[in-house]
Order: C-alpha cells, then sequence, then structure tokens
C-alpha cells in the first residue's frame, strides 16, 4: 500500500509518455510542435506541486491519491477524445497536474511517518517505484503497439492502470491508520509506536496549519539556498533524456546505438536507487548528493570535449554509463532532503514548493540545450548543464551542513 500504487502509476504513465510525439503527428501537429506535447506533463506537474500542497494539507494523503486517481483518468479521456493535438497537450497538462497530487501525497506521508534512521532508503525505494515506470513503460507501449496497432492503446492501459489504482488506495488497508504519526524533533523525524492491532480512527492532532504562501515566505531562506541546489541536480540528472540523444544525434550514430547507449545508462540509473538509500543512510546525506553531482557534472563537461574526436562514439557511450551511475546514486536524494528541512507541523505545503523548484530546475535543462545549442553549439550547451552540476555538488556542500546538520553524519536527526 506504500509503493503498490506509486509503482502502478508511473507504470502506466511511462507507457503513455514515448508515444504522445506520434498521436500530435497523427493529430496534425508539426515535429517541433509534437515534440513539445508530452513536455505538458511537466508543466503540469509545476504547475500543480503548489496547489497540492495545499491539498495534501487539507485533504490528507489517501483522499488527495483518489482525487489524482481521478483526475489522471478525465485526463486520459481528454486525450482519447482529442480531435486535435492542442486538446491533446491540454489532457497531457492535466495529468501532469494531477501527477504533481499523487507524487506529493506519497512523499508527505512518507515524510511524518518513516523513522530518520531508514527514511533515505525509503525514499530512494520510492523514487526506484517512480523510475520503474520511466524504465519498463516504453516496453510496455512496444508491446500494446504489436498486439492493437493504435498509438492510444497505451492511453487506455494508462487509464485501466488508473482505476486500479484508484481501487487500491480506496478499498486497501490504509498507512495513515495503520501507522499513527509520531515527531522525533522539529524535522519532522518520526518515532516508532507499537502496533497494538486496534484501528485507529481519530484524527491526528496537529498545530495550526500556516498554508502554502505563508509557508514558502517562512522558509524562503532554505528554498532559495539548498533548494536551488536542488534545482542544479534535477537540471543535470534530465541530461540523460535531453542532452545524450542529441549529442547520439550529432555525432553521426543511427538509432539503434543511441536507444541502447541511452537503455543502459537507464538500467544503471534504476538499479542503483536502494544503493543510494543506503549509502545515504549510512554514511550522511552529502556522501550520496556530492558524489552523484560531482560524477554527472563532470562526465558532461568532458563529454562537451570529445565531439571531433576520432573515438567521440566511444566516449559518448563511456560519460553516458557515468551519467547512468550518477543518476542512480542520487535517486531519492531529494525526497529524502526535502523530507530532512521539511516542518513537522505541515510538511506538505512546504513540499509542494520543494518539488516546484526541483521540477523546475528538471524542465529548464531541454530549454538551456535548445537555446544555448542555436546561438552557439551543443558542446557547449552541454558542458553548461555540466556546470550547473559542479555548481550543484559546491552548494550542497555549503548549504547541507547548515539546514540540514544530520545529512552530514549517519544515524542523526536533522532537528
Amino acid at each position: 500500500m506504500i509503493y503498490g500504487p506509486t509503482a502502478l502509476y508511473s507504470f502506466g504513465q511511462g507507457a503513455v509518455l514515448p508515444l504522445l510525439p506520434v498521436i500530435a503527428v497523427d493529430l496534425g501537429a508539426s515535429l517541433a510542435v509534437a515534440a513539445l506535447v508530452p513536455a505538458g506533463i511537466v508543466v503540469g506537474q509545476l504547475c500543480g506541486n503548489i496547489p497540492a500542497g495545499w491539498l495534501v494539507s487539507r485533504a490528507g494523503e489517501r483522499r488527495t491519491m483518489v482525487l489524482a486517481a481521478l483526475g489522471s483518468i478525465l485526463g486520459c479521456v481528454v486525450m482519447l477524445l482529442a480531435p486535435v493535438w492542442s486538446v491533446l497537450a491540454l489532457g497531457a497538462l492535466a495529468v501532469g497536474f494531477f501527477a504533481a497530487a499523487f507524487a506529493l501525497a506519497r512523499h508527505t506521508f512518507m515524510t511524518t511517518r518513516v523513522p530518520i534512521r531508514f527514511r533515505a532508503r525509503a525514499l530512494a525505494t520510492l523514487g526506484g517505484a517512480f523510475r520503474l515506470g520511466a524504465f519498463s513503460g516504453p516496453f510496455v507501449a512496444a508491446g500494446l503497439l504489436a498486439l492493437f496497432g493504435a498509438e492510444q492503446s497505451s492511453i487506455w492501459f494508462f487509464a485501466i492502470v488508473l482505476v486500479f489504482v484508484g481501487l487500491l488506495v480506496t478499498f486497501g488497508p490504509d498507512p495513515e491508520a495503520r501507522f499513527a504519526s509520531g515527531r522525533n524533533g522539529r524535522r519532522g523525524a518520526s518515532r516508532e509506536v507499537e502496533d497494538t492491532g486496534e484501528p485507529v480512527t481519530g484524527s491526528i492532532t496537529v498545530p495550526e496549519r500556516t498554508g502554502v504562501w505563508r509557508t514558502m515566505w517562512r522558509y524562503r531562506a532554505v528554498l532559495s539556498r539548498l533548494g536551488a541546489a536542488a534545482a542544479c541536480l534535477a537540471a543535470v540528472r534530465a541530461a540523460r533524456q535531453s542532452v545524450l540523444p542529441l549529442w547520439g544525434v550529432s555525432i553521426g550514430l543511427d538509432s539503434q546505438t543511441i536507444a541502447l547507449v541511452v537503455g543502459v545508462a537507464g538500467a544503471l540509473d534504476f538499479a542503483l536507487f536502494y544503493v543510494s538509500g543506503h549509502i545515504t543512510d549510512r554514511f550522511g546525506r552529502l556522501w550520496a548528493v556530492v558524489p552523484s553531482s560531482l560524477l554527472m557534472g563532470a562526465a558532461l563537461v568532458c563529454l562537451s570535449l570529445t565531439h571531433d574526436l576520432d573515438s567521440a562514439a566511444l566516449w559518448f557511450g563511456v560519460f553516458a554509463i557515468v551519467v547512468g551511475v550518477g543518476n542512480g546514486l542520487s535517486s531519492g536524494i531529494l525526497l529524502t532532503l526535502g523530507a530532512d528541512v521539511a516542518p513537522a507541523e505541515d510538511p506538505a505545503a512546504f513540499l509542494g514548493s520543494w518539488r516546484t523548484l526541483s521540477d523546475a530546475g528538471g524542465a529548464s535543462t531541454p530549454l538551456i540545450v535548445s537555446g544555448i545549442t542555436a546561438v552557439a553549439s551543443l558542446s557547449f550547451a552541454t558542458a553548461i548543464v555540466g556546470a550547473i552540476g559542479l555548481l550543484g555538488a559546491f552548494a550542497f556542500v555549503r548549504w547541507v551542513p547548515r539546514y540540514a546538520p544530520g545529512g552530514t553524519a549517519p544515524g542523526t536527526d536533522p532537528a
């Protein structure tokens, strides 16, 4: 009940994303416009994080997840009935908006109820559940295409998965009732509570809520500093999807080779999610986030120097693997740092702002790469993205000890 709904949701969404540009072309979009349609999901997530924080803080995690499943089903209906590409993009926007609510609800639950000593492993596994969809969804889409011969079959698949998610969340055992929320310090650490077998029917008493905007203003220092470092990491992580395929095309590789290299990098990314959580819990937050940022940033900077070499294809494969390893080592770290610095009394409003910053960092990478490539070169754009990763590493070294001191040593409470 904790990881299952998340894995199902991401599984269905991962099957839809690769085929959205194809469906957009069939509905009359140009190639340039079709490439932007999947970005509707990212834009929807950006727009949905802050409202999701307000909803979770008032309706609770379970109700929010049910509403998110219903809203995503509505987005699927819009995409299925879309007569033109613009309506398809509107449906993708709706799916992204409600996906933000779904993700934030589970992030908030884990923040308030997972003991600090294995918080990173729990949240890295949550991140792994999201990555499972991104990794396996395209294979499902390919199978559906072979079976039904229609790109819309992936949207039907997503809608059916969402029905199961809604039923599971609505009628399955409620983790909110199963685990009483204890606090172990001001920063949201939880105490383990003895399970007597009796159902928890009453609500959990919390202090007065301050609201989303007041929360953002109150915690503006940590959001503008540690949150900016999180945005840098998210930006360099997005390079695997936005930079590596373009680089392969630029050096003359065929589509199969590019897909193989990017696929291997994605497999390493997914395979290392629990290793990341274990390192973070055992050695401290900095031991995961700083090496990850340095690996990805340095790999992209070095890659930018290999474009015209005779061995450019070899270096492309090497540095793509390094980026995949670095990405895997950062699995769940932004979720964990957000949980570490979130206020105990009402984490949802803060986490909505935190996720907005990190999502904005990831969404900015395609814009940065496109703009710089247009005025300079792809090599220069790749180097800039790598430099952002290196800058993020230094920012984490500077701000994690100040705002999440428990993240610098294992087994301590950041409060």
